[in-house]
């Protein structure tokens, strides 16, 4: 110590090491509470995702059931129509009839 001070200088030297040890540690602590931080909001965002992707596969499954359940209830004649009004005027699937006929006429 440059000057004698009526401290005592086992004290003035405790509380000096320690102002440098906490100095010298919070940029290494304020660090570490950033990444924890960080790590708690990526995991939140991680289980939020997949709460969203089975909520979405949940409706996915409504549909593709009610979709099904309306194919299977059709009449045949309501899917033979409704298939040549998908296919009629499609020139690629007139192709495609015609080389499926040709072949079978073979």
């Amino acid at each position: 110590m440059p000057t004698t001070t009526a401290v005592n200088t086992q004290i003035t030297d405790s509380i000096t090491q320690a102002n440098v040890t906490n100095i010298a540690e919070a940029p290494a602590i304020s660090m570490a509470n950033t990444y924890q931080v960080f790590g708690q909001v990526v995991g939140a965002s991680m289980q939020n995702a997949i709460s969203n992707q089975q909520g979405a596969a949940s409706v996915d499954l409504a549909i593709t059931t009610q979709g099904t359940s309306v194919l299977f209830n059709l009449s045949a004649a309501t899917a033979g129509k409704a298939t040549s009004e998908i296919l009629g005027g499609n020139p690629i699937a007139e192709q495609l009839t015609a080389l499926q006929a040709a072949a079978q006429g073979l």
